[in-house]
């Protein structure tokens, strides 16, 4: 089942010298249940892209349509709605929210979208155990490794069943057995529960998992491959 689509999609910064194609002409599709790597050197556009498919940055040209809705004709209020009930994020630097407890964290977009706490509490308990720090629970983030901290950031990313979940350069701070760990509990997310991951990344470990590579130069597509 097809979820994203992205047609002739072009973003353009404006400097007072030159203007910057960062994404240019990119026309991609996902289904349901990938496990994607979107590679490249700097600069190629790979973190432009997840913010355009993510509705965190404007859409020079093209389309986005994610489950049949065109996020670009979007009101900036709607969007935000429809992000937040659709879209999971990790990211390189974790973002949690320090002055909550690990299970206050996965519970937070539950929360902005209304759930009952009983809800939230069972989800959110169901996920830390989902990613192996149950027993971290009450733990702030503070207390926690980087490790741990990106694993309560991937159960924070699920906590509303989104369509899908982009994962921005997710391993950049973990050391190798943290990202082992990380890597192994997204892929078994993943294959059981058929969550999509759609990630940037440097790493060779996070590209050697994935099932579809997909390389980005100067903000073109190059090579799509599937393993």
């Amino acid at each position: 089942m097809k979820i994203l689509e992205l047609k002739n999609l072009v973003k353009i910064y404006n400097s007072t010298e030159v203007k910057v194609r960062a994404v240019d002409g990119v026309s991609l599709s996902f289904d349901e249940g990938e496990f994607a790597a979107i590679v490249g050197p700097s600069g190629s556009g790979k973190t432009t892209l997840l913010n355009l498919i993510g509705g965190l940055d404007s859409i020079t040209e093209g389309e986005i349509i994610i489950d049949g809705t065109n996020i670009g004709k979007m009101k900036p209020s709607k969007l935000i709605d429809f992000r937040l009930r659709n879209i999971g994020f990790v990211f390189q630097a974790y973002n949690l929210i320090p002055v909550l407890t690990a299970k206050e964290n996965v519970e937070f977009i539950l929360e902005l979208q209304g759930k009952k706490r009983n809800f939230r509490d069972e989800r959110a308990m169901e996920l830390l155990t989902a990613v192996g720090l149950a027993d971290r629970a009450n733990s702030r983030p503070s207390k926690m490794s980087g490790g741990q901290q990106q694993r309560i950031a991937v159960a924070r990313a699920l906590a509303s069943k989104p369509k899908f979940i982009l994962a921005d350069e997710p391993t950049a701070n973990l050391d190798s057995k943290s990202t082992e760990n990380l890597l192994d509990i997204m892929e078994q997310l993943n294959r059981e529960e058929n969550v999509t991951f759609i990630f940037s990344t440097h790493d060779q470990r996070v590209v050697n998992k994935a099932r579809r590579v997909i390389t980005l130069e100067d903000g073109r597509v190059v090579s799509d491959e599937r393993k």
